[in-house]
């Protein structure tokens, strides 16, 4: 990936399917061709080995910055997409990249992290100064998807930006829950976060979105264990038992497609937002993707009309930035599942490929200082 000064050029993308690392890294400089790079962000899935795909990425981005996370599937120019390799080129000409990473979640001091963004903050600003004119700030955002750590760090992150907006996704692995991955800095890191503040004189604009509506069935948290995102009573009876209640039918059965189908949904700041589950456990409790805590009410979620809302959704970011470039979009690993389970997905690849949007699978979404679940979340960037 090449580095410097060059012509305005649209945002580059590239995927791939090659299953060796060194031929798939080949294959994306192949169609990313030579222009010159500010910085650049990688999905990959998760049978990658991370070694052999750290010293794939190395050989060809000499003096680039680079960041990304492994996935749990990848939003390519086919709409949904799987096992593939994909980058996200900044042009040097339109855009500035910087980036820090991280690398110990699990003893992440805030005040610490605070002085570190707003320093980071700082040299965007300055090196930025050679784009000319006035020139817009985006923090993208990237966490390990099984750290329980989103919540801290976002809401730290966010603060120390100021008025710059966080937009990003916790890193996913095919639904395995063994371990994800972040990149940064030539390797990949476990337990870790990075955020790279991208300068641009170019419209941006960060979004949000859900396809579920707060239902009238609502649960009370009666028993929580917190620190490990674990749900052991709702409305006084063993948590699995009492949401399948309240959200099944006869016959069904708890897991993935079903969690995906009847999302919990809480109310905070005005709003409803997805507290989604991850697994329904032996003992009869629930671990959720999110902080949960006890005395929280929910309701069960009810899905609205996807498709008219992602068409609204991007006729107003068209509205917003203008023509379209890129939409770089975290899109919860649930939503994948449930346009599946509905049958939509044909429509859902359909509407992302025409709408230009690249991004991957989550296993939770960061939208200024909140961590989401569930949510179709981005940044549209415009010509």
């Amino acid at each position: 990936m090449a580095t410097g000064a060059g012509v305005r050029a649209g945002i580059g993308f590239a995927s791939s399917h090659a299953d060796d690392p060194f031929e798939a890294m080949a294959d994306l400089v192949d169609q990313l061709g030579t222009e010159p790079l500010a910085g650049a962000v990688i999905f990959c899935s998760q049978h990658y080995d991370r070694d052999s795909l750290a010293r794939a990425i190395n050989l060809h981005s000499e003096c680039t910055t680079v960041i990304g996370c492994t996935s749990s599937g990848e939003l390519t120019d086919a709409g949904y997409d799987h096992d593939s390799l994909t980058v996200i080129g900044f042009p040097a000409a339109d855009f500035c990249m910087t980036s820090h990473c991280f690398d110990d979640i699990d003893n992440f001091d805030p005040v610490a992290a605070r002085e570190i963004v707003r320093t980071l903050a700082a040299q965007a600003e300055r090196d930025s100064r050679r784009l000319g004119g006035l020139v817009n700030h985006v923090a993208l955002f990237l966490v390990d998807g099984l750290s329980h750590r989103e919540e801290l760090l976002t809401l730290t992150i966010q603060d120390a930006l100021g008025d710059i907006p966080l937009i990003g996704g916790s890193s996913g692995d095919d639904l395995a829950f063994r371990q994800t991955a972040i990149f940064d800095g030539g390797r990949f890191h476990a337990r870790a976060a990075v955020v790279a503040i991208l300068s641009s004189t170019r419209p941006m604009h960060v979004f949000k979105a859900q396809h579920y509506q707060p239902g009238a069935a609502k649960m009370v948290i009666t028993g929580a264990i917190p620190h490990e995102r674990i749900v052991t009573e709702i409305n006084a009876e063993p948590a699995a038992a009492e949401y399948l209640r309240l959200a099944g039918h006869a016959g069904e059965e708890l897991g993935m497609e079903f969690f995906a189908a009847h999302p919990p949904m809480v109310r905070a700041g005005g709003e409803y937002h997805v507290r989604s589950i991850q697994s329904a456990n032996a003992d009869g409790s629930l671990t959720f993707y999110c902080a949960i805590d006890e005395g929280i009410v929910l309701n069960i979620g009810e899905p609205v009309d996807r498709i008219a809302g992602m068409r609204q959704l991007f006729s107003d970011l068209h509205a917003r930035v203008g023509e379209v470039d890129r939409i770089i979009a975290f899109d919860c690993v649930l939503n994948r599942i449930d346009a599946e389970q509905r049958q939509i997905s044909r429509d859902v690849s359909a509407l992302y490929a025409g709408n230009r949007v690249i991004g991957f699978n989550t296993y939770g979404e960061q939208y200024h200082a909140l961590h989401v679940n569930q949510t179709f979340s981005g940044l549209a960037i415009g010509r």
